[in-house]
């Protein structure tokens, strides 16, 4: 069974068209790429398959459930789709601390360990709305990370980063695809897509296709 399937959407999107009468299915364990241009759907597309919002025709099932059913947010996925909202007078990890509260799964530990990874220092007493926006975009992957979710959805994941922090996520993405994760991802940097991925599809023609 597919962990995430799309079976004959269409959706338009503030007056746009965007998929129009497409499936497609993504397996466990994998990394996958979506490509496309600017205005394609490639957040759309994140979106509805995190139940925030829905096709207007068919369905979107996460290990056989069917979004908007019985359930309307997957369980154990992480996700950067937009610029995630921050409290900018709080430090990264007192954001983490504020967001790790809602389920309280992981403890004050867990988070500075994933703050090392993405190369943020814990003991960084700046707010953040003096953070930088490659140090934004760092704490949005923490975030989407932290709880040790099943699948990712990132959504330009690289922007605002430099060259030693892109393969540094780099190879988080590579290390948790190997835990057992997968990963799903947009990126305009053709490299981080062949680097990473192990299947793409392009959005071209309202259909996802797959090019490799």
């Amino acid at each position: 069974m597919s962990l995430i399937e799309l079976r004959n959407i269409s959706k338009s999107y503030k007056g746009l068209t965007l998929f129009e009468n497409t499936s497609v299915s993504f397996e466990k364990e994998k990394i996958y790429g979506i490509i496309g241009h600017n205005g394609s759907g490639k957040s759309v597309l994140f979106k509805m398959i995190c139940g925030f919002v829905f096709p207007d025709h068919g369905g979107i099932f996460v290990n056989g459930e069917e979004l908007g059913k019985n359930r309307r947010f997957p369980e154990n996925f992480g996700i950067i789709i937009d610029k995630p909202g921050y409290l900018g007078d709080k430090t990264g990890f007192e954001n983490l601390r504020y967001l790790a509260d809602i389920q309280n799964k992981i403890s004050d530990e867990k988070i500075k360990e994933t703050l090392e990874k993405v190369g943020l220092h814990y003991t960084i007493k700046q707010k953040v709305k003096d953070y930088s926006l490659g140090m934004k975009q760092k704490l949005a992957i923490a975030q989407a990370i932290m709880e040790d979710q099943e699948v990712l959805l990132l959504d330009e994941p690289f922007n605002a980063l430099d060259v030693d922090s892109v393969e540094n996520i780099r190879g988080l993405l590579k290390s948790l695809n190997n835990e057992g994760k997968t990963i799903l991802l947009t990126s305009h940097n053709n490299e981080d897509i062949e680097v990473l991925c192990d299947h793409v599809f392009r959005i071209r023609n309202y259909k996802l296709e797959q090019i490799k």
